[in-house]
């Protein structure tokens, strides 16, 4: 009876907890499923793309950016070697040999090998330059070189990461336009549809109704247009920044905030320009490496003086019986007369340093020139913006002021037709002044040597 007892206990409590266990699986299952849902089926927040995140982009994946790091690396490599002309060469040498027979020679009672049956011979040779007076002009030209290349290297990050920057608002500038161009295709089409049903009604002449549709047809043809614009642009946007585009663009509203204050005085500007501008400090590097290259010439008429040393081992002790030995002695040379050769290498490197000299110079002159012109652009883009935008707002009003009247019947739809064309000049119009301002103050922040954030990238 106990045994009966126990068995239907036990009984029960497993088929609890296969109960209990269904439920937990179940459970999971419904929450796995709601994540699911949670996931797939609720509006996901839509991804934006800023400019700082589109230049971030291009440094990492864009192949000019990354073989500007690739010249920095070679640069340095190329002053590891000329430090090494300061430090000793060592080579190590071994042989072995191996003969028909041995040669042995008795000496005063004792046996000499002469030649050995397994002949093994070691060597190692130290040579090193103690004196050579033009390993130091190299040096410092390759140093400086270095310096030169460094500059080099950020700058086309740099101008890298401004074209980036353009091409972002380019892209902003043409999906508005095409914003623009489908609001006139969508007012196009509802006037169409308005001079249609006048037309029905007899109370336009058919005329009406061929401008209207002449209006749809220049308005989609427009669209098509602009749609292409889209597309092209964000093809070039993408090859900039090195991978594809799917999130849509954040304007910079900063930027366009400070394009529009005004600008610093250009005396203020030049001497800073001067300062930031990379490109003019790898000018003058390049031209101190000159003027260092120049030197080595003469460098030549005085002598070199040279350490050599060797160390040898072998098991064939010959007459000697030694099985090791030792050299060391000092070499100089001195080349008396070259046929001219370093005279000339010291005229034409002269040259160089001169036209190196003449580049930084109009170097100097350039800056000045891009900061004033970008200057008087970014003027004039503000100057233009204004006017844009008083222009906009009396084809809106003119717009509106159309649309009512022909609403009414008391204008024709060649007047309607010529409003929504205005407007949308008129927004083409804003949109371009107000992107091409925004484009004009990054062209001033590029001539100022500051990147498109207006941060300094450093010397």
């Amino acid at each position: 009876m106990d045994t009966a007892r126990r068995i239907q206990t036990t009984t029960m409590s497993t088929v609890s907890r296969r109960r209990r266990t269904k439920l937990k699986q179940g459970f999971i299952f419904f929450i796995y499923i709601f994540f699911l849902a949670a996931v797939f089926l609720l509006p996901q927040e839509e991804k934006k793309l800023t400019m700082e995140t589109a230049v971030q982009s291009a440094l990492k994946y864009n192949e000019r950016a990354v073989a500007a790091g690739e010249r920095i690396n070679a640069s340095r490599a190329r002053v590891l070697k000329a430090r090494s002309f300061f430090l000793p060469t060592i080579n190590a040498t071994g042989t072995y040999t191996r003969r028909p027979f041995a040669v042995d020679r008795i000496i005063n009672n004792q046996t000499i090998t002469i030649q050995s049956l397994n002949a093994l011979a070691g060597n190692i040779a130290v040579n090193m330059i103690l004196f050579d007076s033009r390993s130091f002009p190299l040096l410092r030209q390759v140093r400086l070189e270095d310096k030169a290349e460094n500059c080099n290297s950020l700058e086309s990050k740099r101008a890298l990461s401004f074209e980036v920057c353009n091409a972002f608002l380019v892209n902003l500038g043409v999906d508005q336009v095409l914003k623009a161009a489908q609001q006139r295709y969508d007012l196009a089409g509802k006037n169409l549809e308005a001079s249609q049903a006048r037309y029905e009604a007899q109370l336009v002449s058919v005329n009406d109704v061929t401008r209207t549709q002449l209006e749809y047809a220049a308005a989609e043809s427009n669209m098509t247009r602009a749609e292409g614009d889209v597309e092209n642009a964000r093809l070039q946007l993408e090859f900039l920044v090195g991978t594809p585009i799917r999130d849509r663009l954040l304007p910079p509203e900063k930027l366009m905030a400070e394009a529009e204050s005004p600008p610093p005085l250009v005396e203020q500007l030049i001497p800073a320009a001067r300062d930031q501008r990379l490109d003019l400090h790898a000018l003058d590097w390049h031209a101190k490496a000159q003027h260092a290259a120049a030197i080595e010439p003469a460098l030549r008429w005085l002598p070199t003086l040279s350490l050599n040393g060797s160390y040898r081992y072998t098991n064939e002790s010959g007459l000697s019986g030694r099985n090791t030995t030792w050299t060391a002695g000092l070499t100089l040379n001195w080349a008396v007369f070259d046929g001219l050769t370093r005279i000339g290498d010291f005229k034409e490197r002269k040259a160089l340093a001169h036209i190196a000299d003449l580049d930084f110079r109009a170097g100097l002159r350039a800056v000045e020139l891009e900061v004033r012109s970008a200057l008087v652009t970014l003027t004039n883009q503000q100057a233009n913006l204004k006017q844009v935008e008083v222009a906009l707002e009396v084809a809106k009003k003119n717009a509106a002021e159309t649309a009512e009247l022909y609403r009414q019947g008391l204008t024709g739809a060649l007047q309607a037709a010529d409003a929504n064309v205005r407007l949308y000049e008129a927004e083409v119009e804003f949109i371009r002044a107000r992107y091409g301002l925004a484009i004009a103050f990054l062209n001033l922040r590029m001539a100022l040597g500051l990147d498109p954030f207006g941060k300094s990238n450093g010397k």
